[in-house]
Parts: C-alpha cells; structure tokens; sequence
C-alpha cells in the first residue's frame, strides 16, 4: 500500500513539475493572426489594437511616426479609398522574439507590397511599423 502511495504521489509532483500555465501572444503567435484577418478585411479599428503607443506608418502618401489614435485615423482613410479586397502572406519570420511579415494588400486601386514588423513588450506582442508599398 505504501508502494502505491508513494507512486502516487511522486506522480502528482512530476505532474506538477511540468505543468507550465498557457501564455498567450508570444509563445502562440495569435496578435500576427488577428493582424492578417484584420487587413483582410480593412478592418483599420481592429488593427489598431495591436498597435505600440506610437508606431511608423509609411504609405506612399505619408510616412511618419504616429500616435495610436493617428495611425488609426489614417489606415481607415486609406482602406476606404483603396478598398481592400484581400491580404496574402508571402513570408514570414521572428529573429529574437521579433515578428516580421511580407504580404500583399489587394485592393481595387492596386496592390501593395505590406510589410508588419512585431516586437515583444511586456508579455504580449506589439506592431511596431508597418509599411504599404504600391506594386508596380
């Protein structure tokens, strides 16, 4: 009896040992996921929610280094005058906990070379540039 016991509980701590709580965003990658579905879509209010406190926006218009609130005010302009129809991902890749992605942004006035550059802050990942870049 005292056999099973021990088993038991040495079975428990083992158990528990290497038991690690599920961390979202950097071990999982999901903020890159939500930031494709939200180009997909032109969804500039959902992409934003991603977005660093400041962030470098570059467009073939503008380009700068804009606050959350600007940067959303601008992709919604952007979105609704090109009106986005699609985003493939073309490559994507992480270097020292940094995310990066290459893609197209479909639109009815032209397609745009995308680029998404991610980084950690604290425990989540944060987009901090990205560029759209008319294809020719």
């Amino acid at each position: 009896m005292k056999h099973y016991l021990g088993l038991i509980t040495l079975s428990a701590i083992l158990s528990l040992c290497s038991f690690r709580p599920f961390k979202t965003g950097i071990t999982t990658g999901m903020e890159m996921e939500d930031i494709v579905v939200a180009l997909r879509s032109g969804n500039a209010t959902h992409l934003s929610r991603y977005f660093d406190n400041r962030i470098d926006l570059i467009l073939p218009s503008k380009s700068d280094n804009y606050s959350r609130t600007q940067a959303e005010m601008i992709l919604r302009d952007f979105f609704s005058n090109n009106g986005v129809r699609n985003f493939e991902i073309k490559y994507k890749g992480e270097n020292n906990g940094a995310r990066y992605c290459v893609g197209m942004l479909k639109t009815k006035g032209g397609d745009y070379r995308t680029r998404l550059f991610m980084k950690n802050k604290g425990d989540k990942q944060v987009l901090q540039e990205l560029a759209f870049q008319p294809e020719e």
